[in-house]
């Protein structure tokens, strides 16, 4: 007992471990951030407020307005005369617009129509005074550009984090920066730094108070919008989001305060982090890139929403608009701002805006200050010192209980902090709670259950630990009763054993077969075979059964391959030993096969059996017949298009009437090497004709090839067939079939 607690602990301390490697920033695990997201999504949806925030008021571009007044864009003379209801009979703090004016409005015509009146209609005086008369009524940009003169309006733009091949890096004029940051600041500040920016036409930034960029390079891995910078860096200057600029504007601030955090050394260098951006005495809280986790108050509607056609046409209540905070946005899926959120998948972009300024103005953004780190170790250490010490001395049910009241504590702890603006870890604690009571509920299951696991490794030793893994994973689908199915079987044997046998005493002799067909197996259990039987030096083993397998040939075929190299590499270990080289062939067949369990009442077996079965005992013994180590029926070579085959011989095999094709694999395609691709193709040549009975070609090409290759007993075995039929001709129905008429 006191041995199986130290294994506990040891176990508990790694998961502790893997934690806080996650903790410490070593190496993030993706899943245990996912997590959080997760946690964080689920304590803001739970003590969301989800009432109305009447202070901050969204004129919708929406579906109804589009189709009361057309396609967007719309000509600017009726965004100015939206700004000027806005401020005139409305009588609004502020307008923020969530949308960029980077191109010309030139839905007037009035480019048209000085075209005309520089070319066509330039003698017609009466055209020309009347397109005078009307230009200014036609100069939309103009005209949305006096509408912002005096007036508290922030206009949006975005910057770009990257740039795309051929693409401009900056269009349009940007808005004055909140600071020009010193050589320190932006080198050492890890705020997002832009490399390039599309602002607004020049004329309409530099009549409209301010500006914000509305893009959010701090989109989480799951493409969720939890966090927004409120500041970003471009080109040495600090500039605000639109959110922090309409904030700015509506609490009437000519600027802002930046609380930076120095200390310690990050690359030999003192390192700054942004800890907080306050405006008057608005203190906001953000992260080291200078961001803020949105406020979120409820699903979309938390804020009044106006459609933009009844303030252009100005048929709305005053009352809904006077002294607002006034965003200018979309929620029209065709004009696709629309964000994935924690309080709903699809989420208008311009509320996001609304939500972070109702949170600045309310002190309800929410923080992860750096000491969160110390936090997060600390309490992963102290649950999980107490809960390897607790746990195994207490009941099933007392751990159960245990472990729920540590969940409980933390998740109090959390909510504590959460109602405070603080956001605590909690994925990774409550994480660590469930593996360590998962292992030691597992651990004592799993010891009381060492019986069935020795009967699983009793079963191993014939079929691969694998597939007793995926059979364990549905045991009813499988049966030992008796079914035909179409499966490969391969036979191994080793030549000369008798010879062997004979030069060895019992003791060699057994340690010889274990050290090789110990090995053999090996390679068998690794591509997917059972193992039949073991025959003395032979092994049987098949492919297919009993977990189905539709690369049955193929896995056969590269055990079989592998085997053979095993060989290889076994015989310096026997030479050390003064044992004796062995050498094996192999033969394999592919088939209808009967499987199933089968035997007496006194003893049992998994096997095959059928003409197939026999067939590939059969081929096994024709590879010393021919000098080869592999011998395959033309049944599984068409299973296996990437391998290379040389046609043996058409046989007759002992036991059988019909004629069987054999093959000997070379390689795979992709491996073959000029000369044996030539050999090859001199090889089919010379079958050919001595399958065409044409003797003297027949002969002259065995006799090269034989002269190439001496070693191969193949050619030298057509040459004394040639030989033979030179004297007996076969006649001329001979089909080119060779009958073995011994096993």
């Amino acid at each position: 007992m006191q041995l199986q607690r130290i294994v506990r602990l040891v176990l508990s301390a790694f998961i502790l471990a893997v934690l806080l490697i996650d903790t410490s920033g070593l190496y993030k695990y993706p899943f245990v951030k996912q997590l959080e997201n997760w946690t964080y999504d689920a304590r803001l949806n739970f003590t969301r407020p989800d009432t109305l925030d009447e202070r901050v008021v969204i004129v919708d571009i929406d579906e109804n307005s589009l189709a009361e007044v057309g396609r967007w864009p719309w000509g600017r003379d009726k965004l100015a005369t939206i700004v000027e209801n806005l401020f005139g009979m409305y009588q609004v703090d502020v307008v923020g617009f969530d949308i960029v004016f980077a191109e010309k409005d030139e839905s007037s015509g009035l480019e048209q129509f000085e075209q005309l009146a520089r070319s066509t209609l330039k003698d017609n005086s009466k055209y020309l005074q009347e397109l005078n008369r009307i230009r200014p009524s036609l100069m939309h940009d103009e005209i949305f550009a006096d509408s912002l003169i005096g007036k508290n309006v922030v206009l949006g733009y975005y910057f770009k984090s990257h740039l795309q091949k051929d693409e401009p890096g900056v269009t349009g004029l940007l808005p004055p920066a909140l600071t020009k940051m010193d050589v320190q600041w932006s080198e050492r500040l890890p705020l997002n730094k832009a490399v390039g920016y599309g602002g607004n036409l020049e004329i309409l930034q530099a009549s409209a108070k301010s500006g914000g960029y509305f893009d959010n390079p701090s989109v989480d891995a799951d493409g969720v919008f939890r966090r927004v910078p409120l500041v970003q860096s471009y080109d040495g200057y600090l500039f605000a989001s639109l959110a922090l600029a309409t904030a700015q504007a509506h609490l009437d601030s000519a600027g802002i305060e930046l609380a930076v955090e120095t200390g310690g050394s990050k690359g030999g260098k003192e390192y700054y982090a942004l800890e907080t951006i306050n405006i008057k005495n608005y203190r906001i809280p953000v992260d080291a890139n200078g961001a803020v986790f949105v406020p979120y108050r409820g699903r979309q509607g938390s804020f009044r929403y106006i459609p933009a056609y009844k303030v252009l046409n100005g048929e709305t209540d005053i009352g809904d608009l006077k002294n607002k905070v006034v965003l200018v946005g979309t929620s029209a899926p065709g004009l696709l701002d629309l964000r994935s959120t924690p309080v709903q998948n699809i989420y208008p972009g311009v509320e996001v805006h609304a939500n972070i300024i109702s949170g600045i103005l309310d002190d309800r953004i929410k923080h992860k200050p750096a000491w969160t780190i110390g936090y997060e170790v600390v309490i992963l250490i102290v649950i999980a010192v107490c809960m390897a010490l607790l746990l195994p001395l207490v009941s099933p049910l007392l751990a159960a209980a245990g472990s729920l009241a540590f969940s409980g504590l933390v998740l109090a702890g959390t909510f504590v902090a959460w109602n405070n603006n603080l956001i605590l870890p909690l994925a990774s604690p409550m994480l660590l709670i469930v593996l360590i009571f998962m292992l030691h509920m597992t651990y004592g299951f799993f010891i009381e259950s060492r019986g069935k696991r020795q009967l699983a490794n009793l079963f191993g030793h014939y079929i691969p630990p694998e597939l007793v893994d995926e059979m364990s994973e549905s045991p009813e689908e499988y049966s030992l009763d008796g079914e035909n199915r179409e499966m490969t079987v391969l036979f191994s044997d080793v030549r000369g054993f008798t010879t062997i046998s004979e030069g060895m005493d019992p003791k060699q002799l057994t340690q010889l077969m274990n050290a090789l067909l110990t090995p053999m197996t090996r390679v068998i259990h690794k591509n997917r075979g059972t193992i039949d039987k073991y025959m003395g030096d032979a092994i049987m083993s098949f492919w297919g059964a009993p977990l189905a397998d539709s690369e049955h040939a193929r896995h056969a075929l590269y055990a079989a391959i592998e085997m053979m190299d095993e060989l290889k590499i076994m015989q310096e270990d026997f030479r050390q030993r003064g044992w004796p080289e062995v050498n094996i062939g192999i033969g394999l067949n592919t088939g209808n096969m009967n499987v199933g369990n089968m035997g007496s009442e006194f003893r049992m077996a998994y096997t095959v059996l059928g003409d197939a079965v026999n067939l590939g005992s059969r081929l096994e013994g024709l590879t010393k017949n021919y000098g080869v180590n592999i011998i395959v029926s033309e049944t599984t070579k068409v299973e296996i298009s990437e391998f290379v085959f040389r046609e043996l011989d058409l046989v007759i095999v002992k036991g059988k009437n019909e004629p069987v094709a054999i093959f000997e694999p070379v390689g795979h395609k992709n491996d073959l090497d000029k000369a044996v691709t030539s050999e090859l193709s001199a090889y089919r040549k010379a079958l050919m004709n001595f399958r065409a009975q044409s003797w003297d070609k027949a002969e002259l090409d065995f006799f090269n090839l034989n002269r190439a290759s001496p070693n191969r007993r193949l050619y030298q075995i057509y040459l004394d067939r040639i030989a033979v039929f030179r004297k007996e001709p076969p006649g001329d129905n001979w089909d080119g079939v060779f009958t073995h008429t011994s096993k």
